[in-house]
């Protein structure tokens, strides 16, 4: 291994394992659902508009939620946390395989995507916060980088599946039955989880307390860079909302053709991961971050653009290739600079931001191809994203001088930094 990087370290932790294997059923069933939703939703109703709203109903409870949650998972068991929304998630499938196979209301179905977005609220802020918990300090970068392999595996096998179980069936509720029971799955591996003692925070329930993590993440320049960067980034330039028009009207593949499209930036981004893992932290993560997403901008236009379904299966890939640069970076910075105390609250905010790039990125896609066209909305945010680059670097000039990424003495004197600011902050209000 270079440098003598154990690229396995993780993966020899076995609570880690557990976690590792129920996050990755309960990706895949997410996936399968995401394909399902999308397709039916589209068969339905032949309308961008449709699909954009998927992204909103999930967006929303994001937005109003997240910081709530990040204060729970700061104050209560992050285990249970994550075994209760992941059940809700179960639950809410369900629901939309009964939608599904009676043919249901369209507003029931928003009703229950709601209701997922609402447990996933509370799910994303308690499961990032549980991985330092769950293994040593030297293996946390390690285990970021798994927890992206995973997270490609399930969106390539997931989308892959989904689409595979549509055209057999001539349905959707397979996936969604699927979906809930992945979920299920997930929640008994995490209860088999036997985290380190890392008590609750101690902190007087209080506005500013439950403010925190907003403000240490304004206080951390590097960390609110690169997540400022991903959300831009994302929003503008994700095509994934509109991959059910592309399949169907541009390229003429059917189901089939869109579960393979919806796996292909997951297969870029799984390759990129498996790299990553058997490396030593990147030396100058800012620049590799900030070619990266020129990168996924450019492939993005070409995507657009193309009329040949390998050409855009192939872009798609760089898409995620390129994508899980920023993803690693940006995870490993939150977990190294944030004190266990806030991780809650910062993953939180952290979530409000990825949230935002995928769903409400999803709603500003579909309303835009329903205005002008669907080629002019992938096209138009691929430009976009590649001025975000542009807009980032003459903003914050530190995302440049960023070292490896782990936790140094440089490292742990940035977080000094801002928590000595944040309390500064706390104490003048």
């Amino acid at each position: 291994m270079p440098d003598g990087h154990d690229a396995y370290a993780a993966l020899r932790n076995p609570n880690y394992r557990r976690l590792l294997l129920g996050t990755l059923l309960a990706s895949a069933g997410g996936e399968m659902q995401s394909v399902a939703v999308g397709w039916e939703l589209y068969q339905r109703t032949d309308s961008a508009t449709a699909l954009g709203l998927v992204g909103l109903v999930q967006f929303l409870p994001f937005l109003l939620l997240s910081l709530p949650a990040g204060h729970v998972a700061d104050r209560y068991n992050r285990k249970y946390l994550l075994i209760v929304s992941r059940t809700g998630m179960a639950l809410a499938s369900l629901g939309l395989a009964l939608l599904s196979y009676y043919q249901g209301p369209i507003p029931l179905v928003y009703l229950c995507l709601l209701f997922i977005g609402t447990c996933g609220a509370f799910n994303f802020p308690a499961r990032w916060s549980l991985l330092p918990q769950v293994v040593t300090e030297s293996e946390l970068h390690n285990a970021i980088t798994w927890n992206s392999s995973s997270w490609q595996v399930a969106s390539v096998v997931g989308p892959g599946l989904g689409g595979l179980v549509i055209a057999v069936t001539g349905h959707a509720a397979g996936n969604y039955l699927l979906a809930a029971l992945f979920s299920l799955a997930c929640a008994g591996l995490i209860a088999l989880i036997k985290p380190r003692a890392g008590g609750p925070s101690r902190e007087a329930l209080s506005l500013r307390s439950f403010l925190a993590g907003l403000h240490f993440v304004w206080a951390t320049q590097p960390v609110l860079a690169t997540i400022t960067l991903d959300l831009f980034a994302v929003l503008l330039g994700g095509a994934l909302a509109l991959l059910p028009i592309f399949a169907k009207d541009i390229l003429q593949v059917g189901p089939t053709g869109l579960g393979w499209l919806r796996a292909a930036p997951s297969l870029g981004a799984l390759t990129t991961a498996l790299l990553l893992a058997h490396r030593p932290p990147m030396r100058r993560p800012g620049w590799s971050m900030l070619w990266a997403v020129t990168g996924f901008g450019a492939a993005t236009i070409g995507f657009g653009l193309s009329r040949n379904f390998y050409v855009s299966f192939g872009l798609l890939a760089l898409t995620g290739a390129f994508d899980n640069v920023s993803v690693v970076v940006r995870s490993t910075l939150v977990q190294v600079l944030t004190p266990d105390g806030l991780r809650g609250r910062v993953t939180a905010v952290n979530a409000i931001f990825v949230v935002s790039s995928n769903e409400l990125g999803a709603f500003e896609s579909g309303i835009t191809a329903q205005l002008f066209g669907p080629v002019i909305s992938v096209v138009g945010g691929g430009i976009g994203t590649i001025l975000v680059v542009l807009a980032v670097m003459l903003s914050w000039p530190q995302v440049l001088r960023l070292g490896p990424l782990r936790p140094t003495r440089r490292v742990v004197e940035e977080a000094e930094r801002a928590q000595e600011e944040l309390a500064g902050r706390i104490a003048t209000e």
